[in-house]
């Protein structure tokens, strides 16, 4: 259940009752694609730097272990050792994007592993059943993220036929949740609105799911081809046309900037791949920018990647430490970036929520994308 606490503008202070636990929002997932973050971040390590809500993908689960396994073992988050809430991708976004030939028909998608090339079907009832097996609390819907740019012909037939999936998820996902051998009958499902870049189908797919009552709606189908300022508008004219009174994620989004934008604009649930995959690269984020660390001016730069950060990397290591971990080809290096970064964006949530507690979200606004507007900072 959600509950909204306060508006300012078109953000949303909410807290979302889960059986794993509150969710307090506007939140970032921290992006676990196979039950672990990239970069040897353990659960341990997220609850201390203050993650809420995990993320792994039905896709890559299913392919490589097995969420038949995964449920034989107790479920996702007693294999990986997790007690706060989990939201599974329906691995939608992987089949249309890793499988490379595919055959989409109104059952489902027919495709070949990106691991060993076996022939696999997936549709709706396909992706609540791994979901279900894996046992996470919140389930995605299975669709068809069509590009950016897509035909409109092309747009308005996938659009289609991804609410018809929606209503088989639903309809699935209800009777696998009253089975005995349920791992969690209390999991959730939240609907995708689609449309790539056309106003009025975005609008219209947003109006006729919202009728649907689910859980919550995210919004997808974005930063996958189309300009910041494409997807602003998006959000600007399909939000409120999804309920208030549901949680709205925004898929695969984004940089510190974006996140701040779509708060502003209504949306209270994110995930992403940049802070994990750019610390990895050694790029790390802070309020005066991001920084290459593996640039030679930190060779002997004795200060943490930034002064005052309470993240386990900054209250120990320099950056002159780091670069030599990351030149070196250390995987420490590479989990201290991670660490940070993570704990950058987990950090930023909470200051986005207290700035909304004190209605003083548009003033922390303009503060914080004006520092990180610099970008390499000695």
């Amino acid at each position: 259940m959600y509950k909204l606490i306060k508006v300012e503008g078109r953000a949303k202070r909410g807290e979302f009752h889960t059986v794993h636990g509150t969710i307090q929002t506007p939140v970032f997932m921290n992006v676990g694609t196979v039950a672990a973050i990239k970069g040897a971040v353990s659960t341990d390590d997220l609850k201390e730097i203050g993650c809420q809500v995990q993320l792994s993908n039905t896709y890559h689960l299913h392919v490589r272990t097995g969420d038949e396994l995964i449920k034989e073992l107790g479920g996702l988050h007693k294999f990986m050792v997790w007690d706060r809430p989990i939201l599974t991708d329906s691995g939608g976004f992987q089949v249309f994007s890793l499988a490379g030939l595919r055959k989409i028909k109104e059952e489902g998608v027919s495709f070949h592993s990106h691991i060993d090339g076996r022939k696999i079907f997936m549709g709706p009832e396909e992706s609540m059943q791994i979901q279900s097996n894996l046992g996470s609390t919140i389930a995605m819907a299975f669709d068809e993220c069509p590009p950016a740019k897509a035909e409109r012909s092309y747009v308005e037939d996938s659009v289609a036929r991804t609410e018809r999936w929606l209503c088989r998820c639903r309809e699935k996902i209800n009777e696998l949740n009253k089975r005995e051998d349920t791992v969690n009958k209390d999991q959730m499902l939240f609907g995708i609105n689609q449309g790539a870049v056309y106003d009025d189908i975005r609008i219209d797919n947003a109006k006729r799911i919202s009728e649907m009552e689910l859980d919550g709606y995210a919004v997808g189908g974005l930063a996958v081809g189309e300009s910041h300022e494409e997807m602003y508008h998006i959000l600007d004219v399909t939000v409120p046309h999804l309920p208030q009174d549901k949680p709205t994620y925004l898929m695969g989004v984004g940089t510190p900037a974006n996140i701040l934008e779509a708060v502003d604009r209504g949306v209270d649930f994110f995930d992403c791949v940049y802070p994990s995959r750019n610390g990895r690269h050694g790029h790390v984020y802070t309020n005066s920018g991001k920084l290459n660390l593996f640039n030679q001016k930190y060779e002997k730069d004795m200060r943490p990647i930034e002064e005052g950060c309470q993240c386990p990397t900054c209250r120990t290591y320099s950056r002159a430490y780091i670069r030599h971990l990351l030149k070196a080809k250390e995987m420490l290096g590479m989990r201290l970036c991670v660490l940070h970064n993570l704990y950058f964006y987990n950090h930023m949530m909470e200051e986005i929520r207290d700035a909304l507690d004190a209605g003083k979200f548009a003033a922390y606004k303009k503060k914080k994308l004006s520092g990180m507007e610099q970008t390499e900072q000695g």
